[in-house]
């Protein structure tokens, strides 16, 4: 897959997705919009890096969830690698986890 263009809103390009930026808010909502679509036309799986997120609004997580809805129908991989606590913690309090894809590690039970 080809990479997503970066800009100066945050979001970084790689190989096979995108980098969410720190604060994913309603104002970096339509900027993610655009990439979620572009990577979807591409061939290959989505990869979201997830990893330097702190906060993340409504708007952004909708979009995720749309996109991996969207990938699914097209057959292709949605993933989102290297979750932050802030992400993870945001998308559980929401219970979101399944419908956006988000592998939690369960911990073993002693």
């Amino acid at each position: 897959m080809t990479s997503i263009p970066s800009s100066s809103d945050g979001f970084a390009a790689m190989d096979r997705g995108l980098k969410l930026p720190a604060h994913c808010t309603t104002v970096t909502a339509e900027d993610l919009r655009v990439r979620l679509v572009l990577a979807t036309d591409l061939d290959g799986g989505i990869e979201i890096d997830a990893s330097d997120v702190e906060s993340i609004g409504q708007a952004a997580v909708q979009l995720l969830v749309a996109a991996r809805i969207e990938a699914q129908a097209g057959g292709q991989r949605f993933a989102i690698l290297d979750p932050s606590p802030a992400f993870v913690d945001r998308i559980q309090r929401c219970r979101l986890a399944d419908a956006i894809g988000l592998e939690l590690q369960k911990e073993d039970a002693l």
